[in-house]
């Protein structure tokens, strides 16, 4: 049975709770345990698939084809355990899920209530494959004491009352802010925070202590006796310069050692943390560095593209440069040229997304890279765009265009390269949809296989010709142009197995400009990174030899 590593978080929000247990994670590999992580939202949203990635940042895809939390992306890249769809909660499912079983009679006509039938949804799903590992990291999204997450705090009370003794402890994150006009940190907000988790009963056994600033002893000892942990327990977070430095960070400061003291395992086994020093040592020892220009309509916040920016930091990695990311905004190019924007830059990457918005200006940038002859990258939509600018500028199909943007157009005034995707195989089902179908995961979503072309330049980089790769849309090439956009030498390198549907795209006459319909950044690491990213690295290095 596994024992319950329950993580909240206190006085404000985005502490970093996602990545002190994605860290303590990769400890808890390192001394040889195996771990899981889960994610439980307190929103009402069923899951982030719907989610503006303004309000919510990007959304994760697992393999199983869950729309999830980015932090399982965090998860993934530090512990190299695939996320699954039971990994990931909200409000919203599990009011769903109770709801449904309501309407069926399962309750047998009782009141349904929060307490207990809410709340036993969630500890149900908390126990799912509690015997598959030797610990479960589970947080709590929020702060403690919001209104929307004491159905999930009341929970993991009753979860931990309900295990044998030992078999869950709690972990803390709050924050130290330091007053400049005194020269301290004040404790008090940290005091409060634990205040509020007691008094809906969950006494913290670690204490996670964010702060710009060196704990004193002094202020280590005050926060432990007023807030009844040991003084070994109370952790301090430091800022840092790359998140890939936290697990060694919280190994220095003792977390591992507070985790395993907690549970009473001693003799402590020995960490192996040859992995996050190489890592470390990356990223702090480089050869050069390359720009790179992501193109995209979500550019305000960095977070909607947060495993592409991480993967180009793996790629960089690899190549032992530093990569600097520079956001521009696709609509920009609308009126005017790209040229002054991407001039200088090493390589040039269009991400997914969705809508109308911006999509001239990753057109034209798809352009600028195809004629001036600079590495490019296009994800998704991305892909689906170079595609439309060479049939456009290329092909001479001017009037190139994509349902997604044109389906309530007159169909006589473009030809629909992209077209809605109306049926694909999953595993041995036919999966059918409509353009009227709710938005709310009816997409192509979770790992699929593909196939790729001998002697293609993707082949090469996978060094196979097999893969399977993570997807997230709903609008495909349509492979009827195949043909005369493979005669103006854009080749269709990787299709789905059945030869239906375009997976990769590539100008064989381009030095790199590969278009991809997966998302190949969703399972990069920093100790794994993706061989496309990587690829994609080494030839921004290379245009940057040339300037």
């Amino acid at each position: 049975m596994a024992r319950y590593i329950f993580i909240t978080g206190g006085v404000v929000s985005s502490l970093g709770k996602g990545l002190a247990s994605a860290a303590l994670g990769a400890l808890l590999q390192a001394r040889g345990f195996s771990v899981r992580l889960r994610k439980l939202d307190p929103y009402l949203n069923v899951d982030p698939g719907t989610m503006s990635p303004f309000e919510h940042g990007e959304v994760f895809v697992t393999d199983d084809g869950a729309e999830t939390d980015l932090d399982l992306g965090h998860y993934e890249r530090f512990t190299g355990v695939p996320a699954r769809m039971t990994d990931s909660v909200s409000s919203g499912r599990i009011y769903s899920n109770v709801l449904e079983k309501e309407r069926r009679g399962d309750y047998l006509g009782k009141t349904i209530q929060v307490v207990p039938h809410v709340t036993n949804e969630i500890k149900d799903f908390l126990a799912i494959g509690e015997d598959e590992v030797d610990f479960m990291l589970c947080e709590i999204g929020g702060t403690v004491g919001d209104i929307e997450g004491l159905p999930f705090f009341e929970a993991i009370r009753q979860f931990s009352h309900d295990q044998p003794r030992g078999q869950c402890i709690f972990m803390h994150l709050t924050l130290l802010p330091y007053l400049a006009a005194s020269g301290e940190l004040k404790t008090k907000p940290t005091q409060h925070s634990v205040k509020e988790l007691q008094s809906i009963g969950i006494a913290p056994d670690i204490l996670v202590c964010r702060s710009e600033h060196p704990i004193p002893e002094k202020e280590r000892e005050k926060i432990a006796l007023f807030c009844n942990v040991r003084k070994e327990a109370v952790v301090a977070a430091y800022d840092l310069k790359s998140i890939y430095e936290a697990p060694l960070a919280y190994h220095r400061e003792g977390l591992d050692q507070a985790v395993l003291d907690a549970f009473q395992i001693s003799p402590a086994p020995r960490p192996d943390l040859s992995i996050w020093q190489d890592v470390a040592d990356r990223i702090h020892n480089t050869d050069g560095a390359v720009s790179i220009a992501i193109v995209g309509k979500y550019t305000q916040l960095e977070d909607a593209y947060k495993s592409i920016k991480e993967a180009l930091t793996h790629g960089g990695m690899a190549n032992r440069v530093k990569v600097n990311v520079e956001w521009v905004d696709a609509e920009v190019f609308d009126l005017e040229d790209p040229a002054q924007h991407l001039e200088g830059f090493h390589a040039i990457l269009v991400p997914g997304g969705f809508g109308e918005r911006g999509t001239e200006g990753k057109i034209k940038a798809a352009q600028f890279a195809r004629e001036r002859k600079i590495p490019y990258m296009g994800i998704c939509l991305g892909m689906q765009l170079a595609v439309i600018e060479a049939a456009r500028n290329v092909a001479g199909i001017k009037t190139a265009g994509s349902e997604e943007f044109d389906h309530e157009a007159d169909v006589r005034r473009f030809e629909p390269v992209i077209y809605h995707l109306k049926e694909w195989v999953q595993g041995n089902e036919k999966v059918k949809r409509k353009v009227t179908d709710d938005k709310g995961g009816t997409m192509r979503l979770g790992a699929y296989d593909a196939i790729l072309k001998e002697g293609s330049r993707v082949a090469e980089i996978y060094g196979s010709t097999s893969i399977e790769e993570r997807h997230r849309h709903r609008y495909e090439v349509d492979t009827k142009y195949r043909e005369k956009l493979e005669e103006c030498g854009l080749d269709f390198s990787g299709m789905s197995p059945d030869g239906r549907l375009p997976e990769i795209v590539e100008w064989a006459d381009h030095p790199w400009f590969i278009g991809v319909q997966f998302h190949p950044e969703l399972k990069s690491k920093p100790f794994a990174p993706h061989p496309l990213f990587s690829d994609f690295v080494r030839a921004a290095v290379e245009t940057s030899r040339l300037v």
